[in-house]
């Protein structure tokens, strides 16, 4: 059974007994999710993270020194950020356009804000300086991906200036880059058990009813979800970037994503599927997803302006202008600082509340429900990562050689 296959698999088998301990066996949550589930499911990401800052600072230095020019560099900076900017700002378009179209907190009663809580939230100024760290060694140590792409960059500059001085520490890096790889290659062993924990630890405890109760609103976001994936086919299509191919090399990173709900641990996955199934270039692939899984949202462009509109019609609050441009403009934003880890959408939403003068209290009503859909997200914003990444090399005019597909690893002694 390929890896992909066996991880669905669990995946189908955590929501079974997930639903089952919730509906018939309520005393044994509890010890179940606190001795087994929760440990294994965080046992799981923390392997992954492990993994995950190592492949992105060795793989953004060696993308950097096959860029053959600091102007070139830059060029692909300012395309790929053009890209994300407009294809974000679709996103949180698609996901207010639906929430108001369904109106799915319409129909909820009962919640009246007690007042507008007001969060202290980082600004636009303290974000954007945070991103330099103060010393590189502590982002690696921090497992901050954006401070440590800065570092990769810097270091990746740095060695283009230097030339042959540089040699042997980019032996190193190729090193560490196999190495960790092949750390990575094990660590996909446990895979399905990590998905299995995480997956029936949400059910037992949330049960499959809250999708029942809150239904327009999980099928307005689902719905939301499936018009952005259709417009990145549609987007391959006139690209001529074959999306059938697209969509079956990047199959293991997808279904990674689906179960572990986490951008960073599917990165590392998606930057194997895309050079060696669908061929495109190492030089544009190093650079453009640790870049996009560190800023490209769409799941949580979607959702941010999605909830927030949500919350509005919950709690009966006036829908205006003004409202909608400050929903807007702060989803926007949001969705670039967000973490690509399991519910963090959740955690920066907050934010969008309280610069819209939103009840942050609202966030309660969705927290449960949001962690059954956020599979569903972080395959967006993998597919909307690298398709971003895609249309960067059409714009360069690079073409993806299509290798013959690769088939996904099976779990056999062999692959050891």
């Amino acid at each position: 059974m390929s890896l992909s296959t066996l991880i669905l698999a669990c995946l189908a088998l955590g929501i079974g007994f997930g639903a089952v301990l919730h509906d018939y066996f309520p005393e044994l949550i509890a010890p179940i999710t606190h001795y087994a589930l929760d440990p294994l499911g965080s046992a799981f990401l923390r392997l992954i993270q492990f993994v995950v800052v190592p492949i992105v600072f060795s793989a953004m230095i060696l993308g950097l020194t096959r860029i053959q020019n600091a102007a070139q560099l830059g060029r692909y900076v300012i395309k790929l950020l053009t890209s994300y900017l407009v294809t974000s700002g679709i996103a949180v378009a698609v996901g207010m356009a639906i929430v108001t179209l369904l109106q799915p907190g319409a129909g909820i009663t009962g919640f009246t804000a007690s007042s507008t809580v007001s969060t202290e939230h980082q600004s636009l100024i303290d974000w954007l300086v945070s991103l330099i760290p103060v010393n590189p060694l502590e982002a690696l140590s921090s497992g901050n991906l954006l401070q440590v792409i800065f570092s990769a960059a810097l270091i990746g500059v740095a060695i283009q200036r230097v030339g042959g001085a540089a040699a042997s520490f980019i032996s190193f890096i190729e090193s560490c880059y196999a190495i960790f790889e092949a750390v990575l290659a094990l660590v996909l062993r446990v895979a399905p058990i990590g998905v299995f924990a995480l997956i029936a630890a949400v059910i037992a405890n949330e049960g499959l009813g809250i999708v029942v109760r809150l239904f327009v609103y999980v099928a307005g976001l689902l719905l939301s979800t499936a018009l952005m994936m259709s417009l990145y086919t549609v987007i391959l299509l006139l690209l001529k970037a074959n999306p059938v191919r697209f969509f079956q090399s990047m199959f293991p990173a997808l279904s990674l994503a689906f179960g572990t709900a986490s951008s960073n641990a599917a990165l590392p996955i998606a930057l194997q599927n895309v050079q060696e199934n669908y061929g495109l270039s190492a030089e544009i692939a190093s650079f453009a997803l640790p870049l996009g899984t560190a800023l490209k949202r769409d799941g949580s462009a979607i959702m941010q302006g999605y909830n927030a509109l949500f919350i509005a019609q919950v709690y009966q609050v006036d829908i205006t202008p003004s409202l909608l441009v400050a929903i807007a403009l702060s989803s926007l934003l949001v969705s670039f600082s967000t973490p690509g880890v399991p519910g963090s959408a959740i955690i920066t939403m907050a934010t969008v509340l309280s610069a819209a003068g939103l009840p942050v209290e609202g966030i309660a009503i969705i927290a449960g429900v949001d962690r059954l859909t956020d599979g569903v997200k972080t395959m967006l914003n993998v597919t909307g990562n690298t398709a971003n990444a895609i249309v960067l090399s059409r714009w360069e005019k690079q073409l993806p050689s299509l290798p013959p597909l690769q088939p996904t690893p099976e779990l056999t002694e062999s692959n050891l």
